[in-house]
Parts: C-alpha cells; structure tokens; sequence
C-alpha cells in the first residue's frame, strides 16, 4: 500500500505496523478499563471498612496481585511499542508471542479483579 506525501514522492505503509499500533491502542484501553476497576473495587472495599476484616484482607491481597499482573503487561506494552518499527517474520513472530503474553495476563487480572469484585459484594451485602 502507497501513500502520496505533499512532496510528490511516496512512501510504503507496512501493514503490519500498522495493526500492531492498533493492538498495542486495543490493550491500552483494556489496561486502562481493568485498572478503572480495580481502584472502584479498592475504594468500595475502603470504605465499606471490610478492608480491614480477613475476607477483605484476602480481596486487597487479590487486588495487589491483579496490579502486579497489570504492572508487567504494561512493561510488556513498552516493550512492544519499541518494536512496532521491526518488519519481517521473525518480528511478527515476536510480536505475536508478546501479545499472546499479553492477552494471558490481562485475562489474569482481569479475572482476579472480578472475583475479588464478587466477594466484596457478598462481604458489604452481609
């Protein structure tokens, strides 16, 4: 694919380049929605004070290990970005690797955010 710049002459857009940014755009939205969440959920679970009880002891334990997961996607994610410039099948490769690593642990956080969201709502339902 072509694209024609003011100068008159033209430049390759790779295409593969450009659906990378666009995942690495996809995941940073999910990041950002998964960690919306989770200070939701920290906050529900402040201030309804059953932080301070075993089972909200366990849920903020839970909440700290789903951020921990988030802090090493985002790592990965700057990983990646620093790579979307890499062409070839060995940088798709890569590339595909990372993602699949990705998308394991949002699916991580993303699940120990809702468990723990399930059990603050039974512990503040009491």
């Amino acid at each position: 694919m072509r694209a024609h710049s003011s100068s008159g002459s033209s430049r390759v857009v790779h295409l593969s380049v450009v659906r990378a940014r666009s995942r690495l755009d996809a995941y940073q939205q999910a990041i950002g929605a998964v960690l919306a969440a989770n200070r939701r959920t920290f906050g529900r679970l402040h201030s309804s004070g059953t932080l301070f009880s075993p089972e909200g002891v366990r849920a903020g334990r839970d909440l700290l290990l789903a951020h921990q997961h988030l802090l090493r996607v985002v790592a990965l994610l700057q990983r990646l970005s620093a790579r979307t410039h890499l062409r070839g099948p060995i940088a798709v490769a890569r590339f595909e690797g990372v993602c699949r690593e990705l998308d394991r642990r949002l699916e991580r956080a993303s699940a120990l955010a809702e468990r723990t969201g399930t059990h603050l709502g039974r512990m503040v339902g009491r």
